[in-house]
Formats: structure tokens, C-alpha cells, sequence
């Protein structure tokens, strides 16, 4: 873990909450030491900022490493929505190989 960027993203945070990459950059730098505080950053942007298409596919990972594959797959529904929305094609293509995967594994 790297306290010093943590606290540095944590000063980005303070200084503008607004920004979702801020809240995003933290999550990502928690995600492979501390799960329950990557998702709950991840949490907070899908509740405030549920445009900032990136923290889908975060998520969905997430919920897949910790058995919740109906919660997993209900947000990757909703990525792969706003994907079409955006018009963001390899988001899209992400999302969805995200989704087959998690359905082929439960065939």
C-alpha cells in the first residue's frame, strides 16, 4: 500500500469532492488492499455520480469476487445502458464481455 498517494488522493478528495475521477482514483488505489473501502468509494459514485461509466465494470468485479453475481450482474445491465447512452463502444464491449462471462460461468 502507498500511504503517501492514498493521502494525496485523500487531499484531491477534500479539495474538490465534485470531481468523480477524485473519488474514483482512490477506489482503484484501495481495490487490491482493501475491498470494502474500494466499494464503498465505488458506492458513493455510483449514488452521486452515476455517469462516471468506469466505476461499473469496478464494481461488477467486485461483487463477482465476493460471490454476489445477481448484484454483479445488475450492474453491468445498467453500465452496459449508460455505455449505449454514451456511446462509449469499448466500455461497451467491456461491460458486456464482463456479462457473458458471468453468465457463461453460471450455465
Amino acid at each position: 500500500m502507498n500511504n503517501e498517494r492514498i493521502s494525496i488522493l485523500e487531499s484531491f478528495l477534500k479539495e474538490e469532492p465534485e470531481d468523480p475521477f477524485n473519488w474514483y482514483a482512490i477506489a482503484m488505489e484501495y481495490k487490491p488492499i482493501d475491498l470494502a473501502k474500494s466499494k464503498e468509494y465505488l458506492t458513493h459514485l455510483l449514488t452521486h455520480f452515476p455517469d462516471y461509466l468506469a466505476t461499473y465494470y469496478q464494481m461488477a468485479e467486485i461483487r463477482i469476487d465476493a460471490s454476489q453475481k445477481e448484484g454483479a450482474e445488475q450492474v453491468l445491465e445498467k453500465g452496459i445502458a449508460l455505455a449505449k447512452v454514451q456511446k462509449d463502444m469499448n466500455t461497451l464491449r467491456e461491460l458486456q464481455n464482463l456479462l457473458n462471462n458471468l453468465l457463461f460461468e453460471e450455465d
